[in-house]
């Protein structure tokens, strides 16, 4: 099984970015599908993170090798694939279907499955506290969505529907992470995800209509362009953060991306009011996204033995 390398700071410092980039990628995708479907955005996304990787690592000269290619674990490198694909899928049609913020929040699901897979495949553990983290997580939904459903959301139909695609989609994602820290044993995290990237292009390739991408404005053109090599440079980090701390720590501090969000809505909401609407919160529901956040930093900041 793969050892973190113990470098915890760096591991943090990581994460961190890859939370300040996942924060505000909702708002640009929400933008994107105003001009684009889906298929297509996330098409783009891999095609140029893929493109982008490839160059950086040809002149690097970290290109795989064909000792790599031929020794390689391509039942993992597929699961990475597959569900990292499911994963973009599955959260593009469920943020659609919700809001930004709403879909942030949903989606911090991936914290409780990345960490119960940390704790089951490489054998990590939680302390009693890091359960009471769990317990305060699961509070925080349960306050979040009564909130939601019984004061602010009127189509619950779309709403419940949506919320349950982005629920999948945090499923799929902590099983592509799981396959992407195994594979760490014998390849760089860039080297998987150049895999990874490339794999998910050639999937979405026959549903894309890359046409239209030649038909945006530049206002739009920017948008998407920033949601691909937010693709780039958040994957990077979070798939080298976990080379140097555990998944169950690093999945923990990905949970402070709707403070992320809420933020980044509140600010462009003000700026911009056409292009984005402000989100709907009371009190409670707002205690219920804190206690979803405190619960699962909760997870990370125990020391584990």
């Amino acid at each position: 099984m793969h050892q973190s390398s113990g470098r915890w700071r760096l591991g943090l410092a990581l994460s961190l970015l890859t939370v300040i980039l996942w924060g505000v990628l909702p708002i640009a995708l929400m933008v994107t599908l105003k001009a684009l479907d889906v298929y297509t955005v996330i098409w783009f996304r891999f095609s140029v993170a893929f493109g982008l990787l490839a160059v950086y690592l040809g002149v690097q000269g970290k290109l795989p090798t064909f000792a790599q290619l031929r020794s390689a674990s391509w039942k993992l490198l597929a699961i990475a694939t597959i569900f990292l694909a499911l994963n973009y899928f599955l959260f593009l049609q469920g943020l659609s279907l919700t809001s930004p913020a709403t879909a942030e929040v949903i989606i911090q699901l991936s914290v409780v499955f990345l960490g119960l897979g940390g704790l089951i495949v490489f054998r990590e553990r939680y302390k009693l506290h890091q359960w009471m983290g769990v317990c305060v997580l699961t509070l925080g939904y349960i306050l979040f969505f009564h909130e939601q459903l019984t004061n602010l959301i009127t189509d619950h139909h779309n709403y419940l529907f949506g919320s349950a695609l982005i629920v999948l989609g945090a499923a799929a994602w902590a099983i592509y992470a799981l396959a992407q820290k195994q594979l760490l044993q014998s390849w760089s995290s860039a080297q998987i995800m150049l895999v990874v990237y490339g794999g998910c292009a050639v999937l979405f390739a026959p549903l894309a209509t890359s046409q239209t991408i030649f038909t945006l404005s530049n206002f739009y053109l920017g948008a998407l362009v920033f949601c691909a090599l937010n693709t780039v440079i958040a994957y990077g980090a979070f798939a080298e953060s976990l080379a140097h701390w555990e998944a169950s720590r690093v999945s923990a501090v990905l949970a402070l991306a709707p403070v992320v969000t809420l933020v980044a809505v509140g600010i462009v909401s003000v700026i911009a009011p056409s292009l984005l609407l402000p989100e709907k919160f009371t009190f409670l529901g707002l205690i219920g996204s804190a206690l979803v956040v405190t619960g699962a930093v909760a997870i990370a900041i125990v020391k584990t033995e």
